[in-house]
């Protein structure tokens, strides 16, 4: 009896063994699955795809910092070299989401290219990615920087331009009470106020039409235009100041060339070229006004001999308020704003403009615009 009872023993104690190595084998195989997981590179579901299918740079960094996946802006940014994130700045906030857990957001500016002679501004997004990774999105900001910039150059170019004919205009009154017994005085007075007022008119006037430039319905009426009428109208505006100093405006080149847009634009954008020929030009010297097409190209080419503009100052003569020579630009009334209105109209209507000089030759400016096909129907009608 007591033998049975033994074997009984036996057999349970058996099964409680057996039983307890079954568990045991399968926590040590559950606790080996996680360790591989754990230990795998791999990027969690889904992520690859958002990554290549994403604008900004993006980037999943594991802990050692090495770069398990990347979109192609992130190698565009310099971000990334060798399998490795390379930017200091991100780096410091990766191991900061790394060990605190929150998400980050911060601005950081790189040099673009080996020589640093430009910047990239970047809005950095750093936030966790699971347990393991580290996910990175950096968005290019550095076209809204640039036109903040330009925002804030304008207005303060504004401001200074203006000042100066308010000032002189209060001064001017200030004089004219002391002066009121001497009639000549008052005269002298009175036609200083009426040329700082109609120079403080002329930069009002241009700074209100470089915005309406700026306005995306700007050739709403655009229609077929022969350019003979444009050159003619802008010859016409710039006779009477052209030859009470002596001075030839001569038009030549090829008649009926067309081009679609707007004609009141073009018309203001070729006499601005051709009053500022006027105006730097010596007096009973010749200014050229030339039509020209080639192989879809129309051009409007003005050609002065004045005094020539330096070679370093070419690329900027388009830009807002830059003047070659200030104190003489002053005294002949420039405001600084004729080239650009000039560029802006020649943008808007599919050309560019181009600028030759030489000091003491004189200098050539080209518009150049897409030539209307023969076929080309006039959007509102056609104007000859």
């Amino acid at each position: 009896m007591e033998t049975g009872w033994l074997v009984l023993l036996s057999l349970a104690l058996g099964l409680v063994i057996g039983a307890g190595f079954v568990i045991l084998l399968h926590v040590a195989e559950r606790r080996g699955n996680n360790a591989v997981t754990v230990a795998s590179t791999a990027v969690p579901d889904g992520v690859d795809q958002v990554i290549d299918a994403i604008e900004s740079a993006g980037l999943v960094i594991d802990p050692s910092n090495n770069v398990v996946k990347a979109s192609s802006a992130a190698y565009g940014f310099g971000l990334v070299a060798n399998g490795m994130l390379v930017r200091q700045e991100i780096k410091d906030m990766v191991a900061e989401v790394q060990r605190d857990g929150a998400p980050i957001v911060r601005e950081v500016v790189i040099a673009r290219g080996p020589f640093g002679d430009a910047n990239v501004h970047l809005d950095v997004r750093a936030a966790r990615l699971g347990s393991r990774y580290t996910l990175v999105l950096a968005d290019d900001r550095t076209e809204s920087y640039r036109l903040e910039e330009t925002r804030r150059d304008f207005i303060a170019n504004i401001s200074h331009e203006l000042k100066t004919p308010i000032g002189a205009i209060a001064l001017l009154a200030e004089a004219l009470e002391p002066a009121s017994d001497d009639p000549e005085q008052v005269r002298r007075f009175a036609r200083r106020m009426g040329t700082e007022a109609a120079r403080l008119s002329q930069i009002t006037r241009e700074i209100i039409e470089l915005s309406r430039l700026q306005a995306t319905d700007v050739l709403a009426g655009a229609t077929r235009i022969d350019l003979d009428a444009i050159v003619s109208s802008a010859v016409d505006q710039n006779h009477v100041v052209a030859d009470a100093r002596g001075m030839t405006l001569a038009v030549g080149g090829a008649k009926h060339v067309h081009v679609v847009g707007d004609e009141a634009l073009l018309t203001l954008a070729v006499n601005n070229l051709v009053a500022n020929a006027v105006q730097y030009s010596p007096d009973n010297s010749r200014i050229g006004i030339g039509v020209h097409h080639d192989d879809g190209v129309a051009e409007i080419v003005v050609t002065d001999q004045g005094i020539g503009i330096p070679e370093e100052d070419l690329p900027r003569v388009f830009e807002r308020f830059f003047r070659v020579d200030q104190a003489r630009s002053r005294n002949t009334g420039g405001t600084g704003l004729g080239l650009s209105i000039v560029k802006h109209i020649v943008q808007n209507h599919g050309g560019d403009i181009r600028a030759w000089s030489q000091i003491g030759q004189g200098s050539t400016f080209t518009i150049r615009l897409p030539e209307a096909g023969q076929t080309t129907a006039a959007p509102q009608g056609e104007k000859r």
